[in-house]
């Protein structure tokens, strides 16, 4: 049987409720989910607790998996994805950008590709640590926690205009710190 046909025959089966062929994903996926959600939340408790909810939430919801023909795992990731908001929402301090950075990368990324990112993120990392106060912030809960501009509102009690304007400004600083710091 050809991987995809094994991978569509599994998920069939899930679908229809039989564990053991969730169990079988479970053991394919564990370890790709584990790495998306440490790589979010650089805490291994917190990495290990959130996969454990992720394939606890696709078990319950199984039933309710359209396939799309996006691969099963952006399904499971997508559960990562709402997990780790949730987890960022729940903590009542901001979350530093040292315990969370925003990965769009894949498994599949060659280790050049990796590498040049890593030193990248180090990099802005160190950049946006610089901004202050509000701008921080919404930099923060933009681009790392993945927040709408109308939750970031919320949060800081600013409208959603004023939320653009201070990304803005934190963008045009970001701008200036790394054109000058080259």
């Amino acid at each position: 049987m050809h991987v995809q046909q094994s991978q569509d025959w599994l998920i069939q089966r899930a679908v229809e409720r039989d564990q053991a062929a969730f169990a079988t994903l479970y053991d394919s996926y564990m370890d790709r989910v584990y790495r998306h959600v440490y790589y979010r939340v650089s805490n291994q408790i917190d990495a290990e607790d959130i996969t454990q909810e992720v394939f606890i939430r696709a078990w319950k919801a199984i039933n309710k998996y359209k396939r799309t023909g996006a691969p099963f795992v952006t399904w499971l990731l997508a559960i990562a994805h709402n997990l780790i908001v949730d987890h960022y929402r729940a903590r009542k301090n901001l979350v530093s950008l040292e315990e969370a950075e925003a990965s769009n990368q894949t498994a599949e990324a060659s280790p050049e590709a990796m590498a040049e990112a890593s030193l990248t993120k180090d990099y802005v990392r160190r950049a946006v640590l610089k901004l202050k106060g509000e701008k921080q912030k919404v930099i923060l809960m933009r681009f790392i926690d993945g927040l709408s501009y109308g939750e970031i509102a919320k949060v800081l009690n600013k409208s959603e205009g004023a939320v653009r304007v201070i990304q803005c400004r934190a963008l045009n600083d970001l701008r200036h710190m790394l054109m000058w710091s080259e």
